[in-house]
This record gives C-alpha cells, sequence and structure tokens, in this order.
C-alpha cells in the first residue's frame, strides 16, 4: 500500500486528516469528501503581508505573533469556561496594553487574532454592539458601565455555513438542547411583545408552559429562574428596572446577541413557521 500525504485540518471541534486521494480519515474510518480548496495561510506569513502596518508600533514581529496568540487562548479559555458568555473588549484591550502602550496596537491585535481564529480553528471572532437601554429612567451609573462595556464578542463556528452535517455531529451538544429551545421559546416572547416585556408577565407565559419562578430542580433546565438569568449573563436579554408610580418594575428586552443578524432572523423564522406568517408585536400581557 502506497502511504498517502496527509495534513490536518481544524475545525473549530475536531482533527480530521484529509488525505490526498480525497478520502478523510477519521477514526479509522476513511469516507470519500470533497477536497478543500481554501488555502490556510499562517500567523507568521500573514504577519508578512502585513509587515508595513505593524512596523509602526516599534516592536518586534515575534512581539506581535506572541500578542496574537494570548489574545486567542484568552478567547477561547473565556468561551469555555463561561458557557459562551460574550467577551468584553475592554478585557482584549487590556491584554495587550499590559506591557505596550501603542495606541492602535490593540484593534490591530484583535483584528489579527479573528483571522487566526478563522483560518487555524474554525471560529468566527463575532463583535457585538450593546444598545442603549430603552428605558428613561436608568441611573447615571447604570448608563456608564452600559457604555463601557459596550462592545464585547463571541465565537460563532463557522462550520455550520460549510458543512451542516459535521457541524450536527460533531459541534451541536445534545445536552445544551433544552436551553437551547428554552431560550427561543423566551426570545420569542419577547419579540412578539415588541422586544420588551415586564417580567412578571413573563413567567405568566412559562407558567402555562408548566415552568414555575420556584422550579429549583426541573427535570430538563434544573433551576427555572437561574435558566432565565443565563439568557442575560450570555446577553440574550437585558434586564432594566423602571422606576414608576407603583415602585420599580423588572422589565427584559432583547439585547445584543437577540438583535444581532442571523439570530434575529432564526427567532422570526421560528415564529413564522409556529404562527404561518411574518412576525408582528402583539399584546402578550
Amino acid at each position: 500500500m502506497r502511504p498517502l500525504n496527509v495534513k490536518l485540518v481544524t475545525w473549530g471541534v475536531n482533527l480530521t486528516v484529509e488525505t490526498t486521494d480525497g478520502c478523510v480519515d477519521s477514526g479509522g474510518m476513511r469516507k470519500p469528501i470533497r477536497v478543500l480548496k481554501k488555502p490556510i495561510l499562517t500567523e507568521r506569513t500573514r504577519m508578512s503581508n502585513n509587515g508595513e502596518n505593524f512596523s509602526q508600533f516599534d516592536i518586534s514581529k515575534e512581539e506581535i505573533e506572541k500578542l496574537v496568540s494570548e489574545v486567542v487562548r484568552y478567547v477561547m479559555f473565556k468561551n469555555h469556561q463561561n458557557s459562551g458568555c460574550p467577551i468584553k473588549r475592554e478585557e482584549l484591550v487590556q491584554l495587550v496594553t499590559k506591557n505596550y502602550n501603542q495606541r492602535s496596537l490593540p484593534a490591530f491585535v484583535i483584528n489579527a487574532a479573528k483571522e487566526k481564529l478563522s483560518s487555524v480553528f474554525g471560529y468566527e471572532l463575532r463583535e457585538l454592539q450593546r444598545p442603549r437601554p430603552s428605558s428613561t429612567n436608568q441611573g447615571r451609573a447604570s448608563q456608564k458601565n452600559s457604555v463601557s462595556d459596550a462592545r464585547s464578542y463571541i465565537l460563532k463556528s463557522e462550520i455550520s455555513e460549510q458543512r451542516p452535517e459535521v457541524h450536527k455531529k460533531f459541534v451541536e451538544d445534545p445536552n445544551a438542547e433544552p436551553l437551547a429551545g428554552f431560550t427561543f421559546v423566551i426570545l420569542s416572547i419577547v419579540q412578539l411583545a415588541g422586544g420588551k416585556i415586564a417580567e412578571e408577565n413573563v413567567w405568566h407565559h412559562l407558567k402555562r408552559m408548566g415552568l414555575s419562578e420556584s422550579d429549583t430542580n426541573h427535570p430538563v433546565l434544573g433551576n427555572v429562574k437561574q435558566a432565565l438569568e443565563t439568557l442575560v449573563q450570555q446577553r440574550y436579554l437585558q434586564k432594566d428596572k423602571v422606576s414608576g408610580p407603583e415602585g420599580n418594575i423588572l422589565f427584559y428586552e432583547l439585547a445584543e446577541r437577540a438583535l444581532d443578524g442571523p439570530v434575529n432572523q432564526k427567532i422570526k423564522d421560528y415564529i413564522s413557521q409556529i404562527v404561518k406568517k411574518d412576525p408582528v408585536p402583539v399584546d402578550v400581557d
């Protein structure tokens, strides 16, 4: 048997050996596949192509590469540690400026890290922009905090658009499906309410589905109240407290992750499949 020349292709979660005879070797099973045409550039090659750009920082190519690798490691670690919660841009900026004070260096390094995450790991480092709270009764401190961490990032697998069957087999987590379903139900309720709904109305609809605020041991979701709070931490929802004549009222509204183009379109498609027409705001109180 003649030897096979192989190369490793990293797609975010798995290593696949692609052979020159048009087959893929995965766990001893060789199957025909379509040969990938997209060239994978190393970070060093990419840096060489952009040499005239980073020369303005008065630091070596090796130092730039080290910073890029640090940002990539930090992003992947935080994404795993915090269950997909967005990573604030401020965190990445501090990582770069810890030993360097060049003003435009963080943006250059973050952009280079984006390219590396895509070409090597098959991830898109997607930037999210936090919307301003719709409430006019927000405290000044709350507004200040909202502005300071307005930009954040999430990691999104690029496999789904290229090879959906691989995404389903190697990326999708069956254990996360209950929370994903819960997420789409909640976001659909908020979407149909016009993008904002009082907390008591959210629980009103969840109780009709058999989910109670006091349920801390649901057979699928576990602590239901904590599951709802997870959507706030992951920036699908934003929680705002509004002062009124009857006291403070807590509202949920769609946050940047739910307003992001692809996710928002999936929400609308999900609603359309149920109501068989384009979703429009309705009274869900």
